[in-house]
């Protein structure tokens, strides 16, 4: 969904074999932990991953438990997989990174809507997953970047693929934090990785033994571990000090003088290289993989064996005025910094997400708009449909939209056929879709739209925002608002952003966890509210209309709620009035024109909900009588006072007190004229279609708005 720059929703998945902990942390652990510390994304970036220990790097580690990595019989990839899909399908995230497992990205492509970055910190040709072309293809067509540690492995990547694909890759290198200044240096030589024969620990032992013979002022470290170990040192000068934390492999390079690092392996870059150049080592690398990206002053090995390395530490430790210009010019020129990468990287994850989209820069979009458009209704609701005021508030503001109507289209429909027809609605709605590419969804009333449906639309357009609104009661009170939270709740966790025209605070209260949900007032449209009954002459005094639902032309027999038991006390209280009620005692609802007929005829209107009055709840009723310029009456506990004054609306505290604010403004025409015109312009000027649904817009596309 689209979101403000500084508020994309991240999730980075690190291998279920990295420990991102403080004492186990490894090369992908750091690089993600380093770059999210620095990133103006960081308050919005979750890591998931998989770890027994408890010292995680940052705060914002979800840590995913597994019960199979060590069978031989079931996939902890799967598994992993299967748990970070749940995980996903709960929460929505703009944008996916997943490191160094393409295997994972794949399973997580085939169910999650998303955007996806893959980052590869190893060679890609040693990963299930990306061995083949057809793999290496597949996930350059389904990610926007990928991300490479180095040029190597960018390079192994393309094997027998054309380059010109590349548009698509960056590399971006592990990096380090600057120092102030060179540390004091000690007579320190160190070999930091696997103690095995891959890393050259081997050439490493058999050079080491000779210096450190050679030259007992000097002491040597290795640092690093080895389940088989085959390579062991023996020397009174030698320290082997197993795996250590980041902080301290640091603390102990800060102290180093001579750090050697001869993998033979095709290293996919070599951190430690770097941090030893960054802390002022003197530092010595062979020419495999990446390695030789890691700085531009490190002493490279022109023969990998043992006597060369012999040899450079030789003359690193007798000529030290060479050793220390090698330290100083390692320790002044580090070419990969985390402050400036962090910056690349931040700008990859802004170009990958839809507010660069070109629609939403030019601020012109294409709006899908599903609602009840009542055409079985012969539309008679034309004046109270939400859903036309939305189209035309779209449309006035500059977008393109194409109507929907369900309802409309499932009964048009029908056939003999064993299939629902409403699967052949989903059919209509996806090829649709297809056709028209919308950038925003937007319904309102309506459960005929399959969540798949929403799946399917996810994936055809990524860029894809999709809203949901709501006019009717949500109040405790009411039995209907029961059924009401529920036609809510069954898409608030697929669609962006929920309006309701009730408070969302009266959700919270019923401990209704609802995420992005919004107020919105019921708009008036020129075009559809556009009498001003304060300048016309009006026969009645007091215009009420209510209904047993606006899909029922008639009233329920036998049906009484609150509303009767309010109208006919009221009526008992004040008969001298000139009442004109709709829906009660016997009198019809009125649809359409009649409605507006009828509505003209009086002076005032009576804006009565059903329920409770509940804080900014009204019905859709309120538009038609103060757009109109009719003097409008409302219980003081609905509060619209937050949005009118005494000047422009009536407020009541109970029966007693409407019965005597009705009387006195029938009879003061001058003043109930003042105050109907004045809520009347400010109804124009807070809730037109247009502002209402700019609103709407702005909301759901991550723009501050504030509707009042």
């Amino acid at each position: 969904m689209p979101t403000t720059k500084n508020k994309i929703k991240i999730a980075t998945i690190l291998p279920y074999k990295e420990n991102y902990t403080f004492g186990k942390a490894s090369a992908a652990s750091l690089w993600v932990s380093e770059f999210y510390k620095n990133s103006k994304f960081k308050n919005y970036n979750y890591i998931y991953g998989c770890t027994k220990y408890k010292d995680y790097l940052t705060k914002n580690y979800i840590n995913i438990k597994l019960k199979n990595i060590k069978s031989k019989l079931k996939s902890a990839t799967k598994e992993y997989t299967d748990k970070l899909t749940k995980k996903f399908k709960n929460g929505s995230y703009d944008l996916i990174e997943v490191h160094n497992r393409p295997l994972i990205l794949e399973g997580l492509i085939k169910k999650i809507s998303s955007r996806f970055i893959m980052y590869f910190h190893n060679d890609p040709l040693s990963m299930k997953g990306s061995k083949t072309v057809k793999q290496r293809l597949g996930i350059i067509l389904n990610v926007e970047k990928i991300i490479f540690v180095s040029e190597w492995t960018r390079k192994r990547f393309f094997q027998d693929i054309d380059e010109k694909l590349k548009t698509k890759t960056e590399v971006v290198y592990p990096s380090v934090n600057l120092k102030k200044e060179i540390s004091k240096k000690k007579n320190y030589i160190t070999f930091i990785g696997k103690l095995n024969e891959s890393k050259g620990y081997d050439l490493f032992s058999k050079a080491i033994i000779k210096i450190l013979d050679e030259f007992p002022e000097w002491k040597a470290f290795s640092l690093g571990d080895e389940e088989r170990r085959k390579i062991f040192i023996n020397h009174k000068n030698h320290y082997e000090l197993g795996f250590l934390s980041h902080k301290r492999v640091l603390d102990l390079l800060d102290k180093t003088s001579i750090s050697v690092v001869p993998s033979k392996w095709e290293e996919p870059f070599g951190r430690i290289a770097l941090e030893a150049t960054s802390r002022g080592c003197a530092t010595i690398i062979s020419n495999r993989g990446g390695l030789t990206e890691t700085t531009n002053h490190a002493i490279i090995l022109k023969n990998l064996d043992s006597s060369f390395i012999y040899r450079q530490i030789k003359y690193l430790i007798k000529n030290k005025k060479y050793r220390q210009l090698v330290q100083k010019k390692s320790f002044e020129n580090v070419e990969h910094v985390i402050s400036e990468n962090t910056i690349m990287i931040d700008k990859i994850r802004q170009e990958s997400l839809p507010y660069s989209n070109f629609n939403f820069i030019k601020n012109k979009l294409k709006i899908m708009n599903i609602y009840n458009q009542g055409q079985k209704l012969n539309h008679r609701l034309y004046n109270i449909s939400l859903g036309k005021k939305f189209s035309n508030g779209f449309i006035r503001n500059g977008h393109d939209v194409l109507e929907i109507s369900d309802r409309d289209f499932i009964k048009n429909n029908r056939t003999l056929s064993l299939f629902p027809i409403k699967n052949n609605f989903q059919k209509y709605l996806i090829e649709t879709f297809r056709n028209y590419n919308p950038d925003l969804i937007f319904f309102g009333h309506t459960k005929n739209i399959d969540l798949e449906t929403i799946d399917n639309f996810k994936s055809i357009n990524r860029n894809l925002i999709i809203s949901q609104w709501n006019e009717d009661p949500i109040m405790p009170s009411l039995a209907y608002s029961k059924k009401n939270i529920e036609n809510i709740k069954k898409y608030t966790n697929i669609v962006d952003h929920t309006f309701i025209t009730t408070h969302p605070d009266e959700l919270k209260k019923q401990k209704k966890d609802i995420q992005n949900l919004h107020f919105f007032f019921v708009p008036v449209d020129k075009n559809i509210e556009f009498f001003n009954v304060y300048n016309l002459r009006p026969q009645k005094d007091l215009f009420y209309a209510m209904s047993h639902g606006v899909n029922r032309a008639t009233l329920k027999e036998g049906v009484e709620d609150d509303r009767i038991i309010f109208l006919n006390n009221l009526v008992k209280k004040i008969p001298d009035i000139k009442y004109d009620f709709y829906g009660f005692a016997n009198k019809q609802p009125i649809w359409g024109n009649n409605f507006f007929r009828s509505l003209i005829n009086s002076k005032m209107g009576l804006n009565l909900s059903r329920g409770k009055p509940t804080k900014y709840y009204s019905s859709n009723r309120i538009a038609s009588i103060m757009g109109n310029g009719l003097l409008t009456f409302i219980n003081k506990k609905v509060m619209m006072n937050d949005f009118f004054n005494d000047n422009e609306m009536v407020f009541y505290d109970n029966i007693n007190d409407l019965s005597e604010k009705i009387r006195f403004y029938s009879n003061n025409d001058k003043l109930r004229k003042k105050i109907a015109m004045k809520g009347q312009k400010k109804y124009f000027k807070l809730f037109n279609e247009r502002r209402i649904t700019k609103y709407f817009i702005d909301i759901s596309t991550g723009k501050n708005f504030q509707l009042f």
